[in-house]
């Protein structure tokens, strides 16, 4: 915990001497999100610490980042009502924790699907749904694929 704290304590004033003292700017309105956003990236880099030294650390971390995610998807105006799902839908790149902790691989798969005013149960054969209905809803997955989803 105290290596954590002294690393963050150290990331900070180096920051704000190198910034402030070194390059001579000066902390302005309008720089204050990017600021702050360093002092962010600094408190995740003390808990990473925390969470590699003390393996009780790895809740405290999971929390924060799924957290960070509820934000993030709040700013985007999503209805968030499991904390668990940020983990695929927040459009988290890779929350990776171990040590008896959450291993995610960022990899989505259908269980579900409510298409055309009907609730699958499982995934329905093409045949089943309105051809229409698939046609937008084909197009639709791949205008909002990542690079790394697979159309089966």
């Amino acid at each position: 915990l105290i290596m954590s704290a002294v690393t963050v304590i150290i990331l900070i004033l180096y920051f704000v001497i190198n910034t402030f003292g070194v390059q001579g700017r000066e902390w302005t309105a309008e720089c204050t999100p990017i600021y702050i956003q360093y002092f962010v990236k600094f408190f995740i880099i003390g808990v990473t610490v925390l969470v590699v030294a003390v393996p009780e650390g790895l809740p405290l971390a999971v929390t924060i980042s799924l957290a960070y995610s509820v934000k993030k998807m709040m700013k985007d105006n999503n209805l968030v009502r499991h904390l668990d799902a940020c983990e695929t839908m927040g459009n988290a790149t890779a929350i990776c924790s171990d040590k008896t902790g959450t291993l995610t691989m960022n990899r989505m798969t259908v269980v579900q699907a409510y298409i055309g005013d009907t609730h699958y149960k499982s995934i329905p054969e093409p045949e089943a749904i309105n051809s229409e209905t698939l046609e937008l809803l084909v197009n639709s997955i791949s205008i909002n694929s990542a690079y790394t989803t697979k159309i089966l």
